[in-house]
């Protein structure tokens, strides 16, 4: 079966080396300030597939992660689709108004007050939402959103995985959270212990990896073609399919010696033991990740 004919646009992008374009992007940003390695800067994953659609994701360095749009007949025009999407976004982050300033940082505390119930003096007060957005932005003064992606990511998954809630009934502050995790890079490590926790909620109600498994693959796959950031969705899936591969052969007793693993590895007894608790949590009332710009950031770096 033969595909639509080519737009204008994607014989333009067939023509043009995409691929060497996203390559030779990158290596120009950061070789001239690290020692980084050039060869794996920009890394390809094509998803297996007996036959079309076939799908293509590109992961930049930070950990920025794009997939193609299109539906794509092979796996070289995937390829190069999610290379278009990913320059388009990388060239684009480049611009001025995606650098996180003093000037950045006002701004979007006051988009973030005013599509909540938060005001404007709470900007200064990590105990709140808005104060603890405020002070990840603040953080990360001098970087480009998408280097702030991964962090944005980390909380995200901390949020979804249920560990912000574990740390409030900790009675730990938000402003302790966030100087520990923003330190934190996804990694084995950290998706292994998420992956643990959901093995045992598994146990606990037998069915849920799977039916977590088929919404987090259909979310990829909808943030995907919407032309999104795509590492939250990724990293989901990636940690559901790991805690789904051992649910069969792992039992408690082994997940609780894990545990007091990582706990012991990571210092997070640091946490359970004289810490106090500001009021509140690090998500809004309606239960979803407040660090506000997530939703904004995505459709904003959908650049086609």
């Amino acid at each position: 079966m033969s595909g639509p004919p080519d737009s204008d646009d994607d014989r333009t992008f067939k023509d043009l080396n995409v691929v060497g374009m996203l390559h030779k992007f990158w290596e120009q940003k950061y070789v001239k300030s690290t020692m980084m390695e050039t060869e794996n800067l920009v890394v390809y994953e094509s998803i297996p597939s007996p036959s079309p659609p076939y799908i293509c994701y590109i992961t930049l360095p930070g950990g920025s992660c794009f997939g193609n749009v299109k539906y794509c007949y092979s796996k070289a025009e995937a390829r190069r689709d999610a290379a278009r999407i990913a320059l388009m976004n990388s060239t684009f982050n480049e611009l001025p108004c995606r650098h996180i300033t003093p000037e950045f940082i006002a701004c979007s505390v006051k988009e973030a007050v005013s599509t909540t119930s938060g005001n404007i003096a709470d900007a200064s007060d990590p105990s709140t939402s808005i104060g603890a957005y405020c002070l990840m932005l603040e953080m990360n003064t001098g970087r480009t959103m998408l280097e702030f992606q991964e962090i944005m990511t980390v909380f995200q998954l901390l949020h979804w995985n249920g560990t912000l809630k574990a740390f409030r009934e900790m009675r730990c502050s938000r402003q302790e959270v966030i100087d520990y995790y923003s330190q934190q890079h996804l990694d084995e490590h950290t998706r292994s212990h998420m992956a643990l926790d959901w093995l045992q909620k598994e146990h606990q109600s037998p069915g849920l990896l799977s039916q977590e498994l088929q919404l987090a693959v259909k979310e990829l796959g909808e943030a995907r073609r919407a032309g999104r950031e795509l590492r939250f969705y990724k990293e989901k899936k990636e940690i559901l399919r790991l805690a789904l591969n051992h649910a069969n052969s792992e039992d408690l007793e082994e997940y609780h010696s894990e545990e007091a693993s990582w706990k012991e590895d990571t210092g997070f007894e640091y946490y359970t033991q004289g810490c106090h608790c500001l009021e509140g949590s690090m998500v809004d009332s309606s239960g979803h990740c407040y660090f506000h710009s997530q939703d904004s950031v995505s459709d904003g770096e959908s650049v086609e």
